[in-house]
């Protein structure tokens, strides 16, 4: 896909390194049409993975290739399985056109939700597209680099029973239960971790969604893996959450400590992927 051809709401900042950065939920914006089947727009927007896009952009100076979306979660998920099957069976989460929130609200007033056709719409006008970038960006790094890591960025709410019991940890490192890249280089992740005052999982409640499932091909050279920030670790996460008080505003003093261990993570992704296997 060209620039020229490549839809405004998909934006992606080609860098040189060995590494894609993908930003599926950090989008806010709903499709048109949306709005009027809504509950409410907040509702709708309430999921979003706040400030992701910020708290990563130091990206471009490790020279990532960042790949966004501004379409939010709620018109399409792009990090679900297409097919509609559970990533998670037996276990509650949200479709690839969500019709509840994380815990378990209505999204759409009654008659609205998306059917079939409206979900096969949006699979061909937002989906679609989104992973063709992926796809696209891999493989033109791949062509210059040995391996490619494919980071793929998540936030949330550190507590949400509906999906979990407890506190989510600060780190939650996904690798398809270790099927989606090397061990090496899980394990860098989880020694940087390890060496913070953060909590860290790896495959716990959050194992890596599509993103990381489909395109992550250790044997082909294709490393993936997402990592599940909760939210509490850079921004400041009220007890219970209501329109005047949700999203908290970005604050850079409260971010900063885990900006630099995410800059330490990223620069050991691209370490791995010019590492030479012996």
């Amino acid at each position: 896909m060209t620039d020229q051809k490549r839809p405004q709401w998909l934006t992606v900042r080609r860098g040189e390194a060995p590494l894609v950065v993908s930003m599926p939920h950090t989008g806010t914006d709903l499709a048109a049409g949306i709005d009027a089947g809504l509950e409410s727009p907040w509702l709708a927007r309430r999921d979003t993975d706040w400030w992701v896009d910020k708290l990563y952009d130091f990206a471009d100076e490790l020279g990532a290739t960042v790949i966004r979306t501004s379409i939010s979660r709620t018109v399409i998920d792009v990090n679900r399985d297409p097919s509609g099957a559970s990533l998670y069976p037996g276990q509650a989460t949200t479709e690839l056109c969500p019709t509840t929130t994380f815990d378990g609200e209505l999204l759409y007033r009654a008659g609205y939700a998306p059917d079939a056709n409206e979900i096969a719409a949006r699979r061909r006008t937002y989906f679609e597209p989104y992973h063709a970038a992926v796809k696209t960006e891999i493989a033109r790094l791949r062509s210059q680099h040995g391996k490619v890591v494919l980071y793929d960025c998540h936030s949330i709410r550190s507590r949400i029973p509906r999906l979990f019991a407890g506190r989510l940890p600060n780190f939650n490192i996904g690798t398809n239960s270790g099927a989606s890249c090397a061990p090496e280089l899980t394990a860098a992740i989880e020694s940087i971790c390890a060496e913070t005052a953060y909590e860290q999982v790896t495959n716990g409640r959050f194992k890596g969604g599509y993103t990381t499932r489909h395109h992550g091909r250790p044997a082909a050279g294709v490393h993936a893996v997402q990592m599940e920030l909760a939210c509490r670790g850079y921004m400041r996460e009220p007890d219970s959450i209501n329109p005047g008080n949700w999203p908290t505003p970005y604050d850079e003093g409260m971010a900063a400590p885990m900006r630099v261990v995410l800059e330490r993570i990223l620069t050991a992704c691209v370490e791995f992927a010019v590492t030479v296997d012996s």
